[in-house]
């Protein structure tokens, strides 16, 4: 079980932030919109970490891997790079959401004041 430990990471960082889609504007609804704003950054940080494995800065624990790499990188390290910033976009995508409704709301019941 330890050697999916990092993709279950992973994949219940997904999971808790999947419902913030219905909050915001919706990331995967603009998975282009999304894509340009996370592969550059992820290309560059991956380019990163390759350069840094193969110097032998750091290293993963192969026990909590499973073992399928993309060159010298863990393919858990490659989704970290997608996944965690889909993580983030939905999170802000839905506090400017909700932010929005409540200042609309606080608008909306300004205007009925006497």
């Amino acid at each position: 079980m330890d050697r999916w430990q990092y993709l279950l990471v992973l994949g219940a960082c997904l999971a808790i932030t999947i419902p913030l889609e219905f909050l915001g504007t919706g990331v995967y609804r603009q998975l282009g919109r999304a894509a340009r704003a996370i592969l550059p950054v992820a290309a560059a940080f991956l380019v990163w970490d390759v350069a840094a494995i193969l110097a032998d800065v750091w290293t993963y624990d192969p026990q909590y891997l499973t073992g399928i790499r993309i060159g010298p990188l863990p393919l858990e390290e490659l989704l970290f790079f997608l996944v965690i910033p889909i993580c983030g976009l939905l999170t802000y995508s839905a506090v400017q959401g909700i932010l929005a409704r409540v200042r609309r709301l606080r608008e909306r019941t300004a205007d009925r004041r006497p």
